[in-house]
């Protein structure tokens, strides 16, 4: 039975879109097939996604389940904007597998923004969760080089340190350290235009263009290493382009916001690769 979906991107971080009330849901091997880049649609990951909560579960491209996705959480609001989904004008609460997001659409001449309230993070290790002792804020960590452990409700270590071509290898050998039990999304930040630029190696999707809770996580480590202030929109400039996120008094959630963008409609075959 063919499957309808609809296409999204933010910041480059690209998703397949597909509504409950055609699938009900989605194997690893189905989401590995379809986000196949030359065999399949072409994505970092497939969001399920339910009016009626409404939810989204998201699955990567190899397969694996994460807590949260930010940019995907932006595609999915302007999706449920696109097809009349909204009962709450512009603000819509969704579910995700890190808890409720309140998240507030921003129409402009030049498209569409999607404002999000995070959840609150944490450095706890037992939240993160790392194996550490005391929290890890610029903590030495690998080969000297220096992370800080925050929890945006999926795992992050984000380093500020300069580690030129060592960057390629160090983000799979943070990511794999049998410290962080679940694994962690690993940020490579420096200074860059009133902001940070800023470098993910994902969970489960390697390299990507943009990680909108790796942006959440790094503008926390900013903070709390002395970096940048609270209440004051920071920029985190990704390969694909630039989100804004404003970290409040702790106990807070972080405000993200930027872009989603509708790329194109198709037809799945749900029976593939199952």
């Amino acid at each position: 039975m063919p499957v309808r979906f609809a296409k999204y991107e933010g910041l480059g971080n690209d998703f397949v879109v597909i509504e409950r009330a055609e699938l009900s849901d989605v194997s690893p091997a189905q989401a590995i097939a379809w986000c196949d880049r030359h065999l399949g649609v072409g994505a970092d990951g497939v969001l399920l996604v339910d009016r009626a909560s409404p939810s989204m579960r998201v699955i990567n491209a190899d397969g694996s389940v994460p807590e949260m996705c930010g940019n995907g959480l932006r595609c999915v609001v302007w999706h449920l904007a696109r097809v009349d989904a909204l009962p709450g004008g512009d603000e819509v609460v969704v579910q995700t597998g890190a808890g409720p997001h309140a998240c507030r659409l921003l129409r402009g001449e030049g498209g569409a923004e999607v404002e999000v309230a995070m959840r609150a993070p944490s450095l706890a290790p037992a939240d993160v969760p790392v194996d550490a002792a005391a929290p890890l804020v610029d903590a030495p960590f690998l080969e000297g080089l220096r992370v800080t452990a925050v929890s945006m409700g999926n795992p992050h270590a984000v380093t500020f340190d300069d580690v030129g071509a060592r960057r390629g290898s160090l983000g799979p050998r943070v990511q794999e350290d049998a410290r962080f039990p679940e694994g962690v999304n690993v940020g490579f930040a420096r200074p860059a235009h009133a902001g940070f630029e800023l470098a993910v190696y994902e969970r489960g999707a390697g390299w990507t263009r943009a990680c909108g809770t790796g942006a959440c996580a790094a503008a926390v480590a900013a903070v709390e290493t002395g970096r940048a202030e609270r209440h004051a929109p920071l920029p985190i400039h990704l390969p694909g382009g630039t989100l804004t996120i404003t970290v409040g008094a702790p106990g807070e959630p972080v405000m993200m916001r930027g872009p989603a963008r509708h790329v194109f409609d198709g037809v799945l075959d749900d029976a593939a690769d199952r």
